[in-house]
């Protein structure tokens, strides 16, 4: 698998995953630490291959566009670093924090997957990226937020059904796509992230 592709997958496809076991942690005081060891584990692992500190080559071409072990303190320990932060603040006391991750995971994803496949339009205020790029983020962060929430909602961790929650997942998915779209390199990350939670915290 081409190595941009094998990224994004990984990009996409570890939070979903790792929220969802939040359920299987009993609802007290250590939880959230015991599960935040997972994200912490793998962000010590990131840091180690990307300083050269531990040599692996197969993470290095999953995880970085060029090659370059380098590449890994960027975006992916920034990643992990998200993760860690969110599970210990947020856990499932609020939505804040797992609609923060699924528009991290889902969103940046899927742009990045359709802008590479189907993007031909630019965006004029960022050549890198394109509207194929816009709708998957859009479409990417709303989708998995509502379809874990929903999994949130039956099991009764929210109180409120998932209709109460559609028009802040809508407005929160909008704002961070157009985050997403603007030209900032290497901490894109961080800011789609900071600006779910704002989002969050006005509209939950």
């Amino acid at each position: 698998m081409e190595s941009k592709l094998s990224r994004k997958l990984v990009h996409i496809g570890t939070g979903p995953i790792f929220v969802v076991c939040w359920l299987l942690f009993p609802n007290d005081f250590a939880s959230r630490y015991l599960a935040a060891l997972v994200p912490l584990a793998i962000t010590g692992q990131f840091l180690l291959i990307g300083t050269g500190i531990l040599k692996d080559e197969a993470k290095v071409k999953a995880l970085s566009r060029t090659g370059d072990r380098r590449e890994i303190l960027y975006g992916p320990l920034f990643y992990g670093i998200i993760f860690v932060i969110l599970t210990i603040g947020y856990w499932y006391d609020s939505p804040i924090g797992i609609t923060a991750l699924m528009v991290l995971c889902g969103g940046d994803g899927l742009a990045d997957i359709l802008g590479r496949k189907f993007g031909r339009l630019s965006l004029h205020w960022s050549p890198g990226k394109t509207w194929a790029g816009v709708f998957g983020m859009f479409v990417g962060s709303w989708t998995l937020t509502a379809m874990i929430l929903l999994i949130f909602t039956n099991q009764g961790i929210f109180s409120q059904p998932l209709s109460t929650y559609l028009l802040p997942i809508t407005m929160i998915s909008l704002a961070s796509t157009v985050v997403e779209s603007l030209p900032l390199k290497e901490i894109d990350n961080i800011t789609i992230t900071a600006a779910a939670v704002i989002l969050g915290y006005l509209l939950y």
